[in-house]
């Protein structure tokens, strides 16, 4: 074998290797390798900004998950999430799921509050209790043109002016 071969044979090898460790990377981020030993759960929310397939699932800070799948419930108009939970972590049934944020910059993840209940959900059931996102663009703008951006009305005109009668 002459050394162009050899080297365009390592170089091959190599391009094949990044390939390989790309794609698991990206079944990692999508979230399909918790599936593996693990169970899913829904939930629906009223907003969730920053959400999508890939996001981090969390319990305490700790990434537990990933989101799925994500769609409109066409009967309520709420976005349905569809979460795994690694194997092995239990959630009861009367927990919270919340959109958080990742950061003024970043994008949000699912928050789980575990409830107290000794009964824990399974395999397809959804957690009722949820808040979505809260949208702080909006609040702001809303906060600076509507009444945080008002003058203050002016005094009446034409009233009497209150006397003191030194009582």
């Amino acid at each position: 074998m002459s050394k162009g071969r050899i080297f365009e044979t390592i170089v091959g090898l190599a391009v094949i290797a990044v390939a390989a460790a790309f794609l698991a990377y990206a079944y990692r981020q999508t979230g399909r390798a918790e599936r593996l030993g693990g169970y899913e759960l829904t939930a629906n929310f009223g907003r969730i900004d920053g959400v999508s397939v890939g996001s981090d699932v969390n319990i305490a800070g700790v990434k537990v998950g990933a989101v799925v799948a994500d769609e409109l419930d066409r009967e309520t108009y709420e976005a349905k999430l569809t979460f795994s939970i690694a194997g092995g972590i239990a959630v009861p049934e009367d927990s919270v799921a919340k959109i958080a944020s990742n950061g003024i910059l970043g994008g949000a993840n699912v928050t789980i509050e575990p409830g107290a209940s000794d009964v824990m959900l399974k395999n397809g059931e959804r957690i009722v209790t949820t808040r979505g996102a809260v949208d702080f663009v909006s609040m702001a703008v809303d906060a600076f043109t509507s009444g945080g951006a008002r003058p203050a009305p002016a005094a009446p005109q034409g009233l009497p002016p209150i006397e003191d009668n030194g009582e």
